[in-house]
Order: structure tokens, then C-alpha cells, then sequence
């Protein structure tokens, strides 16, 4: 909701620099400076269909991370490369190239090495069949947000929306939907939080009222949130959605990162371990995720491995060009000489 402060000093400037650049014609026409308003209008209603789709997007990913490790979690959230890979084909209609679905299959061994390690991590059956609920949910969180980006890049592109207006009203949407339907809800269904609710908001407001440092974080939370969607959308507006989630795959290894450096040098009560025994098969699985990202953005193109392997033909224009420099070698040496002499 906040983005909607950005987004009225954006339109305030473009209609400022809008009467600037017509003072003369408008006064003309009209004898006035006003502006004729060509901005869309703010509430649209087919917004809350991709914030419906964050709601439980992010419900089911957050219910995952309950039964897996955080780094395993972020890592399992690449897989929205390879559905939003697929949905872009069916619904945008656009075309991929074999170097795009190489990507896309490198991401999936790699999303599959990691949901292996975090199983096989497991040491009974329960803990086994609530890490296949986890990456259950997640996968299926990420089919919706994938879905959700899919969207949007509709609605940015074919409607003209700014992506702050769409930040925005989906977080008005977001926090009305909340407010009144979902968070009553929870409120009323039995549950273990405190007074026998399944999710007490009133106690939770009361808990930051009484805590300054949980109302600085959650604070901090939400101004975090607001520049992680506008720059996402952003990117969304400028390239793709699943240049998007690429960039966003990058995250898995700043939060791997952190885990480890959390259990092993503060304390071992957050954070996870290094396995001895699976470990080497996630860091596969990352790897493989990291070579699926470059391949899908075209940071590595595998048509350089054939000319690599490949034997030049003398009638390859590489090949001609070299020949061609040979030749003219010994004059450019006898111009350059004379020239010095």
C-alpha cells in the first residue's frame, strides 16, 4: 500500500512535465493549462486476481517452510523458473529457445537433488513424511506465484500499468481481503494460539504495541517487502517475469550462506548444519540450479562447447579471417619498421 505514495509523486511529475511541454498548445485550445488525464485509474478491480494468487502463493510456501530447512526452502522456490517457464509458453505465447529448455532441465535436476538430500536428511519415517508434505507445499506455492508473476506481466505490458501501481493495489487488495475475511476467520477456528484460536491477531498486535523491537523489525519488514515487489516488477516490466524469477534464484545461495555462518559461529539453536552425508548431493542441486539460471539467461551458451570441440574448417570465416591476418603480417611488419625508421 505504501507504493501508492510513490506512484502519486510519479503522476504528479508526469503531469507537471506534461504542462510544461504543451503550456503553449493547451492554452490555445482550451485558454487553460490543465492536463487531460491519460493515467489509468487507481482502483481496478481485475488486480486482486494476482493478489489473491500472492495470498496463497505465499500461505502455502510459508506452511512448507515449517517442515524444511530455510536453505532448502529457497532452493526448492527455483522451481517457479521451470512453471513460469511453462506458463509463459501456454498462456503469453511465447516461444523458447533449446537453450531456454536446457535451462529449464538443468533446474529440474537440480530442484530434485535438493528435495533428495532434504529427505534423505530425515532420520524417521515422520520426519521423512513431513518433508514430503514441505516441498509438497512449496512446490505448489510456487505454481501459484508463478501464475501470480504471469499475470502481471500481462497487466504491465498490455495494460500500460506502472509498476508501482500495481504493488500498490495489490497490497490495498492484500490488506482488505486479510483484515476482513481471512485473519476473522482464523480467529474463530479452534486452534493452539493463545484463548484457543487458530491465529490470534489481537494478541499479536498487542505484542508489538509492547515491544519496540518487534514493531522496528516488522517495520523494517514492510519497507523490505515494498522495494522487493516495486524492483520486481520492475525488472518484470522491463524484460520478463522469468528473468524475475532468475534473478530471484540468486537469493538461495546468500540464504545458505547465512544459515551456516548462523549455526556454526553464533548459535546452534537457528540456522542448520553442514550433512556430511547428504550435503555434497545439495550442493549438486545448487549447482545445478546455478547453471539452469545462466543457461535459461543466456549467460552460458552451449553452441560455444561444439565450435570448441570441433576442428576449424579452411572455409570457415574464422578460419579465413585467421589466414587472412597471416598474410598480411609480413607488410604491416614492413610499414610499421619504415614508419619508425
Amino acid at each position: 500500500m505504501g507504493c501508492l505514495i510513490g506512484l502519486f509523486v510519479v503522476r504528479q511529475r508526469e503531469r507537471n512535465r506534461y504542462r510544461r511541454e504543451n503550456i503553449e498548445r493547451l492554452s490555445e485550445v482550451s485558454g487553460s493549462e490543465d492536463v487531460v488525464d491519460t493515467q489509468p485509474r487507481i482502483c481496478q478491480l481485475v488486480l486482486a486476481i494476482p493478489t489473491i494468487c500472492d495470498l496463497f502463493g505465499t500461505s502455502l510456501a510459508g506452511i512448507g517452510l515449517v517442515y524444511v530447512n530455510a536453505s532448502v526452502w529457497q532452493m526448492l522456490r527455483g522451481s517457479i523458473v521451470i512453471f513460469t517457464s511453462i506458463l509463459s509458453v501456454v498462456f503469453l505465447k511465447r516461444r523458447l529457445r533449446w537453450v531456454h529448455w536446457v535451462g529449464v532441465a538443468f533446474t529440474t535436476i537440480g530442484l530434485a537433488l535438493v528435495g533428495i538430500s532434504s529427505v534423505l536428511n530425515e532420520s524417521n519415517k515422520h520426519e521423512v513424511y513431513e518433508t514430503a508434505i514441505g516441498i509438497s507445499l512449496i512446490l505448489g506455492g510456487q505454481l501459484v506465484s508463478a501464475t501470480q508473476m504471469i499475470i502481471e506481466e500481462s497487466f504491465l505490458k498490455n495494460r500500460s500499468l506502472h509498476p508501482l501501481h500495481v504493488v500498490g493495489m495489490e497490497g490495498t487488495f492484500g490488506f482488505f481481503i486479510m483484515s476482513l475475511i481471512v485473519l476473522p476467520a482464523m480467529f474463530f477456528i479452534p486452534g493452539n494460539d493463545i484463548n484457543g484460536n487458530y491465529e490470534n491477531s489481537l494478541d499479536a498486535l498487542y505484542q508489538i504495541g509492547n515491544d519496540p523491537k518487534l514493531l522496528v523489525f516488522s517495520l523494517l519488514y514492510l519497507m523490505s517487502i515494498a522495494f522487493y515487489n516495486f524492483f520486481g516488477l520492475a525488472v518484470t516490466k522491463s524484460l520478463t517475469a522469468v528473468h524475475r524469477t532468475l534473478v530471484d534464484a540468486c537469493r538461495t545461495i546468500g540464504v545458505w550462506v547465512v544459515s551456516l555462518l548462523v549455526y556454526y559461529a553464533f548459535d546452534p539453536s537457528f540456522g542448520e548444519p553442514f550433512h556430511k552425508a547428504w550435503g555434497l548431493i545439495q550442493i549438486d542441486g545448487f549447482l545445478f540450479l546455478m547453471i539452469g539460471t545462466a543457461l535459461y539467461n543466456e549467460l552460458l551458451d552451449p553452441a560455444y562447447l561444439w565450435y570448441c570441440c570441433k576442428s576449424p574448417s579452411p572455409n570457415t570465416p574464422v578460419t579465413a579471417s585467421i589466414q587472412a591476418r597471416d598474410e598480411r603480417a609480413p607488410l604491416l611488419q614492413e610499414n610499421r619498421v619504415s614508419l619508425y625508421d
